[in-house]
C-alpha cells in the first residue's frame, strides 16, 4: 500500500508539473499578495478608526472635567463647600477614565504605526515581486518561443515531424512512380510489351523514321532556298529528282528479290 501510494503521488506530481504554467502560478501568487496587502491596509484603517474614536472620547471627558472644575470653583466661591467637594470627586473619577483612555490611545497609536510600517514594507515587496514576475514571464515566453523555433528548424517538434514524414512519403511514392514509368518505357521500346494503341515502335523502326524524316527536311530546305534565290526549273527538277532517288532505294530493295527469281528465257527464244 505504501508503494502504491508513492507511485500514485509520483504520477500525480508529474502530471501536475506537466500541466503547470509558471506564468499562471506567478500571477496567482501576485494576486494572493495583493489580497494580503489589502487586508493589512484594512487593519490599518480599523486601528486608525478606533484611535480616532478614543480621541473623541478623550476630548469629551476632558471637557466634562474642565466643567466640573469650574463648577467646584463657583460652589466654593458661594460658600458651598459640599458641592465643591462633590464636583471635585466627580472630576477625579473622570480624570481616571481620561488616564485609561490615554493609555489605550497610545497603544492604538503604536499598533497603527506598526501596521502602517508593515503595509509599506509589504507594498514594497509586492512591487518588487511584480517587477520580478513580469521579468520571469517575459524570459519564460522568450525561451519557450526560442525552443519551439529550434525544434521546428531541427524537425523534432510534433508538428514538423508529421510534416517531415508526409514529405518523405510523398518523395518515396514519386520515386516509385518514376521508376515504374521508366521501366514501362524501356519494355515498350524493346518490344517486350505490346502497345494496343499501335503508337509504340522498336529501336530500328524509330531510327529509320528519324533518318527518313531528316532527309525529307533537308530536301524541303533546299527547295525553299532555290525558290527564294530564283533558281531555274532545272534546279527544282534536280531537287525533286533527289526526292525520287531517296524513295527509289526502298522500291528497288522491294523489287530486287523478284528480279533474282525471274528465269533467263532468251536461250529458248533463239531456239
Amino acid at each position: 500500500m505504501k508503494r502504491m501510494g508513492m507511485i500514485f503521488r509520483a504520477k500525480a506530481n508529474k502530471a501536475l508539473d506537466r500541466a503547470e504554467d509558471p506564468r499562471e502560478t506567478l500571477d496567482y501568487s501576485y494576486q494572493k499578495q495583493l489580497e494580503l496587502l489589502q487586508k493589512v491596509r484594512r487593519g490599518v484603517a480599523d486601528v486608525a478608526t478606533s484611535r480616532k474614536r478614543l480621541e473623541l472620547q478623550l476630548n469629551q471627558l476632558q471637557g466634562q472635567s474642565a466643567k466640573l472644575e469650574d463648577q467646584g470653583r463657583k460652589a466654593l466661591a458661594l460658600g458651598r463647600e459640599d458641592l465643591a467637594r462633590e464636583a471635585l470627586s466627580r472630576r477625579a473619577a473622570l480624570q481616571q477614565q481620561v488616564t485609561d483612555l490615554e493609555q489605550q490611545h497610545q497603544t492604538l497609536q503604536g499598533e497603527e504605526e506598526k501596521l502602517t510600517l508593515a503595509s509599506q514594507r509589504l507594498q514594497a515587496k509586492v512591487d518588487a515581486f511584480r517587477t520580478k514576475k513580469e521579468t520571469i514571464k517575459a524570459t519564460y515566453t522568450a525561451a519557450q518561443a526560442q525552443t519551439r523555433i529550434g525544434e521546428a528548424f531541427s524537425g523534432i517538434s510534433e508538428e514538423m515531424g508529421d510534416v517531415g514524414m508526409a514529405i518523405q512519403r510523398a518523395e518515396d511514392k514519386t520515386a516509385q512512380l518514376q521508376a515504374r514509368a521508366g521501366a514501362i518505357d524501356e519494355l515498350l521500346a524493346s518490344g517486350a510489351l505490346d502497345d494496343p494503341s499501335g503508337m509504340a515502335k522498336d529501336d530500328i523502326a524509330a531510327e529509320l523514321d528519324r533518318i527518313s524524316g531528316g532527309t525529307d527536311v533537308e530536301l524541303e530546305l533546299q527547295r525553299m532556298k532555290a525558290e527564294l534565290s530564283g533558281g531555274s526549273g532545272a534546279d527544282r527538277q534536280a531537287i525533286e529528282g533527289g526526292q525520287e532517288q531517296a524513295q527509289q532505294p526502298q522500291t528497288q530493295q522491294a523489287q530486287q528479290p523478284q528480279a533474282q527469281q525471274a528465269p533467263d528465257t532468251s536461250r529458248f527464244d533463239k531456239q
